[in-house]
């Protein structure tokens, strides 16, 4: 029998009976055959989420230099050459090398720092197969697995329980409550919430109490776990305070000394006389000589130092201008399950002696009114109270 692909039928997981999960999953309470569950790992692929794409160390490298303050100094760099300052052309691009250097080196470190997390990280689960408990490897769970989960364990996969025995887990990471989540085998309504699920344990949530055994219904990206994962992937990167600070400083340091020099070059040679090319290298040689060539080294050395502060305290910064950010951060707003919130209660509806009354209004704002009157007819837009 062929297994359906996860959640083909309308009806969800956590409203169905295990008896038809377990059928829409080709499975039964012995589990798979070895045969069975290797060809639906070729099928469905590891369990795990797909890792972050990897830029190639050479593109890593030349994203050191893109800044425009160092656009700028390469630039003042081979005029200075070409006007015959080797040494002042050297200086600047043997400062410019460094700091690239530094900044790849660093940013080498904390992408091996991180993968040697991951590789000592290695999870197990306890499955059925052929009626046999296995203790194999979470990313060889396919869809149709049988797996057995206790106090203590991190759930591999989105199971649909089949047993439940005084089962609960904390789900805090999925749906922000502290208090752990009793779950049980019997199907809830199918337009349930998450945290509702009762039947269902999701992949990365961790048992607290009691024992369950459960059927893995989804795996890898599908699971919610990482259906988040995958809208945070899609969340646009932004730049940090100070690379939008150093590139903009950049900017307009470099049209100001362009000005400048076109200004001189014209005073010298339409008030003064001077020969075209002569004015031409006073002004290169005097652009050259107002570039903060030290700038970019002492940002990065200072970066690099932040850095090694926060290696001492077991935290591992990947990228260098990341540091600057955690350290201009001030306040940060966290509930008791360390979800980041705003600490705002927002007042959506009324309840008095008259009846319900819905009201507007976001957080301590002082504007808001009543938008539906206890009789159900719209209300004026009087300030709430």
């Amino acid at each position: 029998m062929t297994p359906a692909e996860p959640a083909p039928d309308p009806v969800p997981w956590h409203a169905r009976t295990a008896q038809a999960t377990c059928a829409a999953l080709a499975t039964g309470p012995d589990g798979l055959t070895q045969d069975e569950a290797a060809r639906r790992l070729d099928r469905f692929g590891p369990n795990e989420l797909p890792p972050a794409p990897r830029t190639h160390p050479a593109l890593r490298f030349l994203a050191q230099f893109n800044n425009a303050l160092i656009y700028f100094l390469l630039s003042a760099a081979l005029a200075a050459m070409a006007l015959g300052h080797v040494v002042d052309g050297a200086v600047i691009l043997a400062v410019v090398l460094i700091n690239a250097v530094v900044g790849f080196v660093q940013e080498g470190k904390a992408e091996r720092a991180l993968d040697a997390i991951r590789d000592m990280i290695a999870p197990q689960a306890v499955v059925l197969r052929q009626g046999q408990r296995h203790v194999i490897d979470t990313r060889r769970i396919v869809p149709g697995d049988i797996v057995a989960v206790e106090a203590g364990d991190k759930v591999p996969a989105d199971l649909r329980l089949l047993r439940a025995r005084g089962l609960s887990a904390d789900e805090a990471i999925l749906t922000g409550e502290s208090v752990p989540a009793e779950k049980t085998e019997t199907p809830v309504a199918p337009d349930a919430v998450l945290g509702d699920r009762a039947p269902i344990l999701h992949s990365g949530t961790l048992i607290t109490t009691g024992q369950g055994l459960g059927v893995a219904v989804a795996t890898g990206p599908r699971t919610q776990i990482g259906r988040i994962s995958g809208m945070i992937g899609a969340v646009q990167t932004l730049t940090t305070p100070l690379l939008r600070q150093i590139n903009g400083f950049g900017t307009r340091f470099t049209w100001f000394a362009i000005a400048t020099g076109a200004l001189l070059f014209a005073f010298a040679t339409l008030l003064r006389g001077y020969d075209p090319l002569e004015a031409l290298m006073v002004v290169v040689a005097l652009a050259v000589g107002v570039v903060p060539e030290g700038l970019p080294a002492v940002i990065t050395i200072t970066l690099a130092i932040g850095v090694r502060r926060m290696a001492a305290r077991n935290a591992v910064v990947r990228r260098l201008p990341a540091v600057e950010t955690l350290g201009a951060t001030s306040v940060i707003c966290s509930d008791k399950t360390g979800t980041l919130t705003r600490n705002e209660m927002t007042v959506r509806h009324l309840v008095t002696a008259a009846g319900l009354t819905a009201v507007s209004g976001t957080g301590y704002a002082p504007q808001g009114g009543r938008l539906a009157a206890p009789d159900g007819t719209a209300a004026a837009a009087d300030p709430a109270r």
